[in-house]
């Protein structure tokens, strides 16, 4: 059983040891999906170091193994403590996919890497014609001995000028339903014939991209499952996202920084956004423990189809409200663009990241599935 005690008190003395000012700072100051990346890989190191860089992966592959209870526990600590958003979709979703899929011989030269980071990943799902609708996937590998060879494009490949792989879908075959025709691959970013394009957000971030594949050639060894067997394995991936990419201590950081906003206005805000925050913050309550709940090992099991999207599209419809509601506190000021921080004081600082943060979870209700969907996956779950 859990020492709850033991393990906060532990937990405490190594944040007060390991976030510096500077890391603390990075954390306050995030807008994207993580922080600033040079906090992020110093952040991962540490963590790394300590052994709790993966907390419910598996110990026989460098994991914590913690349940529900003691990751929450860790990342509500980390918040009060502004510790840096990660940038690990290799942690989160891609590693706990290789554990359970993977040869043995890919997990043993991607997961040490992940943990490390060493590696890291972006994910190369959606294109310009198949977004939520993810069977329409054209981007095309053409095995010829024992390397695919790919062609095609994708598109709001979220840090993909920070990564050094992607894990991508694309198509193999035609025949049949088009989600038998499809296969999942690990590609190298470095790979000649890859080329990178920035798409800026609607604050003028850059954390999306469009990626163009030209006669890129993968190893074959590179492909994780059976060849035209990659919409197995890319269902299993999202389940593994959707249950954790918006946690319920990521709204919770946004909370904070509004609840400081709030305290900040003083007496001249409006009555109504001070009871708003209120109610955030039960349905935050209630959100957690819907996760303490679902995830009693950290993770959702491969069996549950609609815990995933239940998770997903109560987490980013509730960081929407709370970063509108940010927005809203922030009044005149949220005018200011990112290029006014540091230039014209302490107000315009706070408006202006508090509207940009608003602009970069719009995206939330949409990645890893759109809302719409979730509720269909939802409802067919409920109504079979």
């Amino acid at each position: 059983m859990l020492d709850e005690a033991a393990f906060l008190s532990e937990v405490r003395a190594f944040l007060d040891v390991q976030l510096t000012p500077d890391l603390r700072e990075a954390g306050r100051n995030t807008i994207g999906v993580h922080s600033d990346m040079a906090a992020c890989r110093l952040w991962q190191r540490r963590l790394h170091a300590r052994g709790w860089i993966a907390p419910t992966w598996p110990r026989a592959y460098g994991g914590a193994e913690w349940g529900a209870r003691q990751r929450y526990l860790f990342d509500r600590e980390c918040v009060a403590n502004d510790a840096p958003v990660l940038f690990a979709g290799g942690i989160r979703s891609l590693g706990p996919l290789l554990i359970e899929s993977a040869t043995e011989a890919q997990k043993a030269r991607y997961l040490p890497a992940i943990l490390t980071g060493e590696d890291m990943w972006c994910q190369g799902f959606s294109e310009p014609g198949a977004g939520t609708d993810l069977a329409a996937v054209a981007t095309r590998a053409r095995r010829q001995g024992e390397q695919y060879v790919v062609n095609g494009t994708k598109i709001w490949t979220t840090g993909a000028h920070l990564s050094n792989r992607m894990f991508a879908l694309v198509r193999t075959c035609d025949r049949g339903k088009r989600q038998e025709g499809l296969t999942f691959l690990l590609i190298d970013m470095d790979s000649p014939g890859l080329t990178v394009k920035p798409i800026l957000g609607l604050a003028g971030d850059h954390e999306c991209n469009q990626i163009f594949f030209d006669d890129v050639a993968v190893p074959v060894e590179n492909r994780v499952g059976a060849e035209n067997d990659g919409w197995s394995v890319a269902k299993r991936l999202m389940q593994l996202a959707r249950s954790n990419n918006t946690p319920s201590a990521l709204v919770r950081r946004s909370l904070k920084r509004a609840r400081e906003a709030l305290v900040l206005s003083g007496a001249s805000v409006e009555p109504s956004l001070r009871h708003r925050l209120s109610a955030l913050d039960i349905e935050l309550s209630a959100y957690e423990q819907l996760e303490l709940a679902s995830l009693p090992s950290g993770r959702v099991g491969g069996e549950n189809v609609c815990l995933p999207s239940m998770l997903k599209l109560t987490g980013t419809e509730l960081h929407q409200r709370v970063v509108e509601l940010a927005a809203e506190i922030s009044g005149p000021y949220g005018a200011g663009a990112l290029a006014a921080i540091g230039v014209n004081g302490i107000e315009l600082d706070r408006g202006a990241r508090a509207m940009a943060k608003h602009f970069a979870v719009r995206a939330a209700t949409i990645y890893s599935g759109a809302s719409e969907m979730q509720r269909n996956v939802i409802a067919k779950q409920l109504l079979s």
